[in-house]
């Protein structure tokens, strides 16, 4: 699973890209603070047509990063390599912010973080991410996206518990309502099919629900550091994503078997580089995104996303659709789209 910029919350007055000197591929990774100055000021396509291009990009990477992870889960070789799956996704981020960072460059400037004060922050981030790639590896697409949507009213009721922070009251039942389609799902995925197999088995719905609670927790501590060290959301996940691809390293030889590299197929080797670029186009495109237009109207983008993941899951699965899981997935929606 990918690490996604998302869960980075972003602050007031927060400002996660300078203005540096420009670089020869800066039409395409202009600085969103200067996308919006040009909006505002030129009214241009030109700027636009940048905005909506990594747009198209964020929606399709973020697509094809699913489906591509899952087919390399589902391969035998590669069933038991989550973590040095995860560590491999942490050192392609980071190598690729690092890449960013560079003067010659100039998407954003580096803020290095006391690593004594962010280790607890990046084994969050491990866990988070490592149960999110066992979700997928024992669930269907379907169930693994749709548990995701649990992300908002976890990190509201955590939020209440470590800071006393609540939501308004209106927010109430639109949270109910999409905790009630995601059980209504989770139910009709978990039913036998004719062939005797279900698609979420009950090591799969325990990795996507502790997966979210480990991701909830890392949403609410990092709005706390971004405040705290007053950094960018790709200024703190600069810091942490080579640390956490190191901590993963050292488990790998405890935890995993490494797979047999004999007899695999080229295609799936593409895929696997497929998934390491396709980390990096889903990190850079919404942090620009985010910047952009803000983290509420990046949301409707991810509810696209959630529409495109579960609609596709259905289309290539072999289960026909039920009328309860059709039921759940409307009311999951239903209530996401009406909470924001």
């Amino acid at each position: 699973m990918v690490v996604s910029l998302a869960a980075n919350v972003r602050t007031n007055g927060e400002k996660a890209i300078e203005s540096l000197k420009p670089w020869p591929f800066s039409w395409w990774l202009n600085s969103p603070l200067n996308v919006i100055e040009n909006l505002g000021q030129e009214g241009n396509n030109g700027s636009r047509a940048r905005l909506g291009i990594w747009t198209i990009v964020n929606i399709v990477s973020t697509v094809a990063i699913i489906f591509t992870n899952k087919s390399i889960f589902v391969n035998e070789s590669f069933g038991n390599c989550q973590i040095a799956f995860a560590s491999y996704h942490f050192f392609v981020t980071g190598f690729t912010l690092w890449m960013a960072s560079r003067p010659w460059c100039g998407v954003f400037t580096a803020k290095r973080v006391p690593v004594h004060q962010t280790l607890h922050l990046a084994v969050l981030m491990c866990l988070q991410v490592i149960l999110q790639n066992l979700s997928l590896a024992y669930s269907s697409v379907i169930f693994h996206q749709l548990v995701r949507l649990l992300l908002t009213p976890v990190t509201a009721l955590l939020n209440y518990l470590l800071y006393r922070a609540t939501i308004p009251t209106a927010s109430i039942i639109p949270l109910i309502v999409l905790c009630g389609g995601v059980g209504t799902v989770s139910y009709y995925d978990a039913l036998p099919r004719t062939d005797g197999k279900v698609t979420a088995s009950s090591k799969g719905a325990v990795f996507a629900f502790t997966g979210i609670v480990a991701s909830a927790l890392y949403t609410a501590f990092v709005g706390r550091y971004h405040r705290k060290f007053e950094v960018s959301s790709v200024q703190l996940l600069l810091n942490q994503a080579p640390m956490s691809a190191a901590i993963l390293l050292c488990v790998v030889p405890f935890a995993e078997t490494l797979p047999a590299t004999a007899g695999l197929s080229t295609s799936l080797y593409v895929s696997i580089m497929a998934s390491g670029i396709l980390a990096c186009l889903v990190n850079l495109s919404q942090f620009i995104i985010i910047d952009s237009v803000g983290p509420v109207s990046s949301t409707v983008i991810g509810h696209l996303k959630t529409c495109i993941i579960v609609g596709l899951g259905w289309a290539l699965s072999d289960r026909p659709v039920s009328r309860g899981s059709l039921v759940g997935i409307l009311m999951a929606l239903t209530g996401m789209t009406l909470y924001v």
